[in-house]
């Protein structure tokens, strides 16, 4: 079965460039990962501060190993100083 995830996050203002690196290389990596069908980056046309991420996994495996990636570990370790709130994060099926 298919994942659904969709992250939206909330950069503090003086932090936005930082955040979009990161960011940008977690797409970049990301999409070369044989579980990940989708994975994109929007940036809110109202309010530059927040960042979309809409993905689709395979399987909850592929899922799971993808955030086992070193990418991902540093996005874990860096990515909370440079949000105004915590990432929201929600998994969904296809209905």
């Amino acid at each position: 079965m298919s994942i659904y995830l969709t992250a939206i996050l909330k950069s503090k203002k003086e932090s936005i460039q930082d955040l979009k690196s990161i960011l940008d290389n977690m797409v970049l990596n990301t999409r070369k990962e044989e579980a990940c069908e989708k994975y994109e980056l929007q940036q809110s046309l109202d309010d530059e501060t927040v960042f979309i991420f809409h993905e689709i996994w395979k399987s909850k495996e592929g899922l799971d190993a993808h955030n086992q990636q070193p990418y991902i570990q540093e996005f874990v370790e860096k990515v909370p100083d440079l949000l105004e709130n915590p990432a929201e994060i929600y998994l969904a099926k296809l209905v």
